[in-house]
């Protein structure tokens, strides 16, 4: 049987055969389809390229919260609180323990300086600028108030814990002390700013953490002069400067946050705040102390003072109208009853 010859194709022939494939109205679609679809993905070029990025900020700020923005320091007061005394002429009938109780409000008056112990009423005595046991009226004695507090706000320069807190970093948090501050449960010493050229090193105990650049706010207690055989002696040395001066601290604060768990005032041994029903405090009227307890004094700015805390049923110290206050005389550097 003779072999056949199929004749090849020609390139025209196969497009005209594949076209006959198509439908027609298909081959009016493209077209229409490209004229359709090239603005589309303009638009779409355009729309992502403006949320991509949006949705990217929102998921990272989700993430990564912003840092708060720092509250401004407090202004420090013009001028320091002054540690002093006042003045009472003694009356027909007084003794000591008696004025005391009912000028300072010392109720243990009898209890710290007693006959027993010879040496305390000698240092009463010295302090008040008379013979405890040879008063007379008309006699113009010091007074001076009994383990007192002083209300002070500040910039922590420097954290000094008792204990060193190791950070425990995580794969995706790496915690730091500078980040998180300085664990002071155990008790820190902390360097504070109270003024421009004034430091003063605070011991306070708080479950706060504090860093430095903090602002802390604290009632301390001042210390008291040495006195040789009288441990609980309440005077402390009116002369002695507050720069570099050492105190333990209570009601304190850190920035904004209270430490509501922290050391009560009466706990800062010895004192006599439970049976007193108080306790004295120096402080100055103003920003950078006084006005952060909001206490209704009404004094100006920069009035250096000293008044009488009452201890509320929750052992809070607090000012109550009534409530002695005295302002501090730069003329006769005494506290004069205001």
């Amino acid at each position: 049987m003779a072999g056949r010859v199929y004749r090849r194709s020609t390139p025209a022939e196969n497009l005209r055969v594949v076209l006959r494939a198509i439908p027609w109205r298909l081959l009016l679609l493209i077209p229409v389809l490209l004229i359709i679809s090239f603005p589309v993905f303009l638009l779409g070029t355009g729309v992502g390229q403006r949320l991509l990025p949006a949705l990217t900020t929102y998921f990272y700020n989700m993430g990564n919260p912003p840092s708060p923005v720092a509250t401004p320091y407090p202004a420090f007061p013009a001028v320091l609180p002054q540690p002093g005394s006042l003045l009472y002429t003694v009356q027909a009938g007084d003794n000591c323990v008696e004025i005391l109780s009912a000028q300072v409000r010392m109720a243990d008056a009898g209890q710290v300086f007693s006959d027993s112990n010879p040496a305390t009423v000698k240092a009463l005595s010295s302090a008040i600028g008379q013979n405890c046991h040879a008063l007379q009226p008309g006699m113009v004695i010091t007074l001076s108030p009994h383990y007192p507090l002083v209300a002070l706000g500040g910039i922590v320069l420097k954290v000094e814990p008792s204990t060193t807190l190791q950070p425990l970093p995580t794969p995706l948090i790496n915690v730091t002390q500078q980040q998180t501050g300085i664990d002071c449960s155990t008790g820190c010493r902390l360097q504070v700013r109270i003024a421009p050229k004034v430091q003063v090193a605070l011991s306070v105990q708080t479950t706060l953490p504090v860093r430095a650049g903090a602002w802390v706010w604290a009632q301390a207690m001042l210390p008291r002069k040495a006195v040789a055989g009288f441990d609980a002696y309440p005077y402390t040395n009116v002369s002695a400067s507050l720069n570099g001066m050492a105190m333990r601290v209570c009601d304190f604060q850190v920035n904004a946050t209270h430490d509501d768990n922290g050391l009560s005032c009466s706990q800062l041994l010895p004192n006599t705040i439970v049976d007193d029903g108080g306790s004295w405090l120096y402080g100055v009227v103003g920003s950078g102390s006084l006005a952060h307890w909001r206490y209704p004094l009404r004094l100006p700015t920069g009035a250096r003072v000293l008044l009488w805390l009452s201890l509320d049923t929750n052992g809070n110290l607090v000012y109550r109208k009534g409530n002695a206050v005295y302002r501090y005389n730069d003329q006769t550097n005494v506290y004069v009853r205001v």
